[in-house]
C-alpha cells in the first residue's frame, strides 16, 4: 500500500509540472509584442504639410536632415512641396540569398560609415605643389566644419529646467525671464526655420551652425529674423515670450546630427 501510495503522489506532481509548463511559455511569449510595439513606435513615412520644411520634419522625428535629404534624393536647398511623402528610414534592399549553410546578412539602417580622404589641396601641399583657389576653398571649409564651436547663454535667467536623457519633454533647457527680452543666437549660423508649425514649440527659431548643430529657440512673443537669415553670434533674434503656463520662458536646444545634447555641457558656466 505504500508503495501505490508513492507511486500515485508521484504520478499527481508530474501531471501538475506537466500542466504548468504552457503556462510559462504564455508568460514568455508576451514580450515579443511589447518589444515589437516599442520598435515600430515611429512611423515608416511622413506626408509633407503646407509650412512644413525638411529641417522641422527631422527636427520633429529626432534625424539628422542630411541623412533624412539623403534617404530621399533632396539637394541642396532641401526645397520640399505639400503632399510629397518622405521616407524616415534608410531605403534597405534585400540581398541576394544565401547560399546553404551561410546566414542571410541583412544591410544596416544607416549607411556605413566611410573613411574620408584627405583634401585634394592637403595632398598637393604634401607633394611640395601649390594648391589651387578651390582646393584652398575646400580645406577653409573642412576647416571651419571641424572647428569646435564656442557657444553663449542664448539669454538671461534663472535656469527652471535640465535636460534629460531618457525624458523625451526634457530634450533642452528652460531658462525663466521677462517677457519681451533679448533673446540672442547662441552661435553664429543660418536661420532655417522661423514659425508656428511644431506643436509644443510656440514661435520657434531654428539656426544651422554648421553640418552637424542646429539650436532651437522657443516660446517667443516676437520672432525677429526670418528663414534664410545669416546671423552672428550674440545677435538678437526674437523677445521671450510664455510658455503653455503663461510664465516667460526661454526654451532652448542643441541637437548634433538630430539628436538631442545636453546644452549645460556646451554653454559657458554661468557666474
Amino acid at each position: 500500500m505504500r508503495f501505490l501510495t508513492l507511486a500515485a503522489s508521484v504520478l499527481a506532481g508530474a501531471q501538475l509540472s506537466g500542466c504548468s509548463a504552457p503556462t510559462r511559455a504564455k508568460v514568455v511569449s508576451l514580450e515579443k509584442p511589447v518589444r515589437s510595439a516599442q520598435t515600430g513606435a515611429r512611423s515608416s513615412y511622413h506626408r509633407v504639410k503646407k509650412g512644413d520644411t525638411l529641417y522641422t520634419i527631422a527636427w520633429l522625428y529626432g534625424l539628422d536632415f542630411q541623412e533624412l535629404a539623403g534617404w530621399n534624393g533632396i539637394n541642396p536647398p532641401y526645397t520640399i512641396y505639400p503632399g510629397q511623402t518622405l521616407r524616415l528610414s534608410y531605403p534597405v534592399k534585400r540581398g541576394a540569398p544565401a547560399r546553404h549553410g551561410e546566414k542571410q546578412t541583412v544591410p544596416a539602417s544607416r549607411p556605413a560609415t566611410t573613411v574620408k580622404k584627405p583634401p585634394a589641396s592637403v595632398a598637393a601641399r604634401s607633394a611640395g605643389t601649390r594648391a589651387t583657389p578651390s582646393e584652398q576653398a575646400v580645406v577653409a571649409r573642412e576647416f571651419n566644419e571641424r572647428t569646435r564651436l564656442a557657444w553663449q547663454w542664448p539669454t538671461r535667467g534663472k535656469l527652471e529646467q535640465r535636460f534629460s536623457n531618457v525624458d523625451p519633454s526634457r530634450k533642452g533647457i528652460k531658462i525663466s525671464g521677462n517677457s519681451g527680452q533679448k533673446v540672442v543666437a547662441a552661435e553664429s549660423g543660418k536661420v532655417v526655420y522661423a514659425g508656428s508649425g511644431l506643436i509644443g514649440y510656440g514661435r520657434l527659431i531654428i539656426i544651422k551652425h554648421n553640418k552637424n548643430y542646429l539650436s532651437a529657440y522657443g516660446h517667443n512673443r516676437k520672432l525677429l529674423v526670418e528663414e534664410g537669415a545669416v546671423v552672428k553670434k550674440g545677435e538678437v533674434v526674437a523677445e521671450m515670450g510664455r510658455n503653455g503656463a503663461g510664465n516667460p520662458t526661454l526654451h532652448f536646444e542643441i541637437r548634433r546630427n538630430g539628436t538631442p545634447v545636453n546644452p549645460l555641457k556646451l554653454l559657458p558656466r554661468q557666474r
